[in-house]
């Protein structure tokens, strides 16, 4: 078990694309239930408590991918074996990028109003 949290195992090549997977089920389906529930009232604009929730848990899954990230960048330079150094520097590039999505999908939710 432990071998499986070292970032050069190859399990790391899926872990970031898997937590952008879950963020974004989340988000939409947090955001469906919550607008379904009790929608804000469109005058409201865009500071309401879905927004700040949907905010924060953008937040907290970039910078949760950006950590690993750093920790894969910091494994493969520590790596001795080129395999473990591949898998380490092709998961961080993989964590980089799947922040990046985040980002790019979470900016326009969290700055538009929720339930139009």
């Amino acid at each position: 078990m432990k071998r499986l949290l070292r970032m050069t195992h190859p399990i790391h090549l899926v872990v970031g694309p898997t937590l952008w997977g879950l963020w974004f089920v989340a988000i939409y389906a947090g955001l469906s239930v919550a607008c379904s529930v009790s929608p804000p009232a469109p005058e409201q604009g865009t500071l309401t408590g879905i927004n700040v929730a949907v905010g924060l848990a953008t937040l907290a899954t970039t910078v949760l991918l950006l950590g690993l990230s750093w920790a894969g960048v910091t494994a493969a330079r520590r790596a001795e074996l080129r395999r473990d150094c591949y898998f380490a520097f092709t998961s961080a590039g993989i964590h980089l990028f799947s922040a990046g999505a985040t980002l790019f999908i979470g900016y326009p939710v969290v700055f538009l109003p929720p339930c139009i």
